[in-house]
C-alpha cells in the first residue's frame, strides 16, 4: 500500500510538472510576437532576438522619417551661421588669421591749404596698403601713397626753371575704425603717422629723339634741379564704405570714399638746386588728399 501511495504521489508530480512546463511556453509564446509589430513578418526564435530592433526601428513609416528632420533642420541653422558669421552680415566668416587679412588699392586727387598753396599745387595719388582686422569694429593697415602735384608757378619763376613738380611717397601706419560693420552702408574714422619723403624737381623742355616704328623728335620736360627732404608726417580723417554682398552675401569686397587732412613735416629750407636761383619753401607741407578705392 506504501507502494501504491508513493506511485500516486510520483503521479501528481509528474503531471504538475508537465502542467506548469506547458503553462510556460504558453506564456513564452505570446509574449515573443508582442515585441514585434503585428506587420513584421515572421521569423525563428534564433533570429528573433538581432531582427527584433531592425524590425521595431522600420515597423511605422511615418515615424522613421522622424529622424531626418532634425538633421535637415540643424544644417539650415549651420548654413545661417555661416552667413551671420561671414558678409550676409558683413562680418568675417571665421576667425582665422588668413580671413582677417585686409587689403586696399585706391587713387584720388590732392589738393593744398592755404597755408602751403605758395609752395604747392593741386595732383593726384596712388594708395596701397595691407592689414589686419583685429575685431568688427578696428583693423589696422600699412600704407604706401604716392602724391604727385605741381609747384606754383611763382616758385618755378624764382628758381629760373619753367616747369616744376613735387613727389611725396610715405609708408604709414594707419588705424581704422569702422562705425557700422555689420551694416550695408558703413562710416569709418582714420589717420596714421609714418615716414615722408618729399622730392622738388625743376623742369625745362629739351629736344628729345625717339625712336617707335620710326624715329623722330619732340620735346620732354626734363629735371634741371630739385631738392628733397625726408621727415615724419601724419594724417587724419575719414569715410564711407559700401559692402558688395556677393552671391550669397559673403563677399569682403568693399568700395570707399575717404577724405584726410595730411601734414607732412617738411623743414623750411633756402637752397639752390643745382645752380638755379635762390628759392625759399617754408616749413610743413599741408594737403588734403581725396581717395576712391577697393577694400578686401
Amino acid at each position: 500500500m506504501s507502494s501504491q501511495s508513493s506511485m500516486s504521489h510520483l503521479g501528481y508530480v509528474l503531471v504538475f510538472s508537465a502542467a506548469a512546463a506547458f503553462a510556460a511556453g504558453t506564456v513564452s509564446a505570446q509574449s515573443a510576437p508582442s515585441s514585434t509589430s503585428a506587420t513584421a513578418p515572421a521569423v525563428s526564435a534564433s533570429e528573433s532576438s538581432s531582427v527584433a530592433p531592425t524590425l521595431l526601428a522600420v515597423s511605422n513609416p511615418a515615424e522613421a522619417a522622424l529622424p531626418a528632420a532634425p538633421g535637415f533642420g540643424a544644417a539650415a541653422p549651420a548654413a545661417g551661421a555661416a552667413q551671420s558669421g561671414g558678409y550676409g552680415g558683413h562680418g568675417y566668416r571665421d576667425h582665422s588669421f588668413w580671413s582677417n587679412l585686409v587689403y586696399e588699392a585706391g587713387g584720388g586727387f590732392n589738393g593744398p591749404t592755404s597755408q602751403s598753396s605758395n609752395y604747392i599745387t593741386w595732383g593726384g595719388n596712388l594708395t596701397l596698403g595691407a592689414g589686419y582686422k583685429f575685431t568688427d569694429h578696428f583693423s589696422s593697415l600699412i600704407e604706401y601713397q604716392f602724391i604727385d602735384d605741381k609747384l606754383p608757378g611763382k616758385l618755378i619763376a624764382e628758381a629760373g626753371a619753367q616747369g616744376g613738380h613735387a613727389h611725396i611717397w610715405s609708408f604709414t601706419l594707419d588705424p581704422v575704425y569702422d562705425f557700422f560693420p555689420k551694416s550695408s552702408n558703413d562710416l569709418y574714422a582714420t589717420g596714421g603717422y609714418g615716414f615722408y619723403r618729399k622730392v622738388s624737381s625743376f623742369t625745362n623742355p629739351q629736344a628729345t629723339q625717339y625712336c617707335y616704328f620710326y624715329c623722330g623728335y619732340g620735346v620732354t620736360n626734363v629735371v634741371v634741379g630739385h631738392f628733397s627732404s625726408n621727415q615724419g608726417g601724419f594724417s587724419i580723417g575719414g569715410g564711407y564704405m559700401r559692402h558688395l554682398g556677393g552671391m550669397y552675401g559673403d563677399s569682403k569686397v568693399k568700395l570707399f570714399a575717404e577724405f584726410r587732412y595730411l601734414d607732412v613735416l617738411t623743414p623750411a629750407i633756402t637752397t639752390q638746386p643745382n645752380g638755379l636761383g635762390t628759392t625759399t619753401v617754408g616749413k610743413d607741407t599741408k594737403l588734403m588728399p581725396v581717395t576712391l578705392g577697393v577694400r578686401w
